[in-house]
């Protein structure tokens, strides 16, 4: 006769607080009744965000093969995800998405407005050239033509002068380099069609060269000098005024000039 051995029991395990699964917007609440310096909740804090990064890189994919780097887009939606888990108010009841959702692609969208730009447009200019794009498509293919400013007014409902200004604006988006080969121009960079020597710099230079010049003159050739250049005034005229005849304001003119050239350094 076989006498059954004694075997032990096994006796269940309850899961910890943090294994018990729960949901999005049970954390979020659990966290909202914890107090401000409670250490428990930097960690729910932390775990919310970790839980709800793979939806701000769903959305962030959305904007992908726009020019911009996957990296930077999930970057800029992350961010705007923690914004987001810290301005949720628990109390008004509705799910955490309703609220994180517009939160994260309004920053994607202020992201291509205001940072993917070479140069800052309007941002109605920016709108409607984000709507022209769709509307052209839709045009081509319905039309079979690529359309027409007109056309694109017509169906967008706005003026010709708005959709010239986007197109205008669009050009903006990504300015070609300086340094990129001229087209039609073999191995010669775009910056040295275009660039020339500003003709400013030389009457800084002189003007810097003639103030003290200038100031050894006696007063009264300073001011006739200054009729006859800058009030644009005849010789008669300035001799009306300094009380000299013609012929001594001429005298003078060149005498001062004679001075100021044999001053200037050659």
């Amino acid at each position: 006769m076989v006498i059954p051995t004694a075997t032990a029991t096994t006796v269940p395990r309850h899961p910890s607080a943090d294994e018990v699964p729960v949901t999005n917007d049970q954390l979020l609440r659990r966290h909202a009744a914890l107090a401000c310096d409670d250490p428990d909740r930097t960690r729910l804090r932390d775990r919310i965000i970790e839980g709800n990064l793979p939806m701000a890189s769903r959305l962030a994919r959305r904007y992908a093969g726009r020019g911009e780097p996957y990296d930077d887009l999930t970057q800029v939606a992350a961010l705007a995800l923690v914004k987001a888990v810290d301005g949720f108010d628990v109390r008004r009841g509705v799910p955490f998405s309703c609220y994180a959702v517009p939160t994260i692609l309004g920053a994607l969208r202020r992201h291509f407005r205001d940072t993917t730009w070479a140069m800052r447009v309007p941002r109605r200019a920016q709108e409607l050239n984000s709507r022209m794009r769709v509307a052209t498509g839709d045009l081509t293919q319905r039309q079979g033509h690529h359309p027409t400013a007109a056309e694109l007014a017509d169906h967008l409902d706005v003026s010709i002068d708005d959709v010239v200004v986007a197109l205008t604006a669009s050009q903006a988006y990504r300015l070609p380099s300086l340094n990129e080969p001229h087209l039609g121009a073999d191995h010669v960079e775009t910056i040295e069609l275009i660039g020339a020597a500003d003709p400013g710099y030389t009457r800084v230079d002189d003007h810097l060269t003639l103030l003290p010049l200038l100031a050894d003159l006696p007063l009264r050739e300073r001011r006739i000098l200054t009729m006859w250049f800058y009030r644009h005034m005849t010789q008669t005229q300035i001799a009306t005024e300094v009380g000299l005849s013609q012929m001594h304001v001429s005298r003078l003119l060149k005498r001062s000039l004679a001075q100021l050239r044999a001053a200037l350094p050659s």
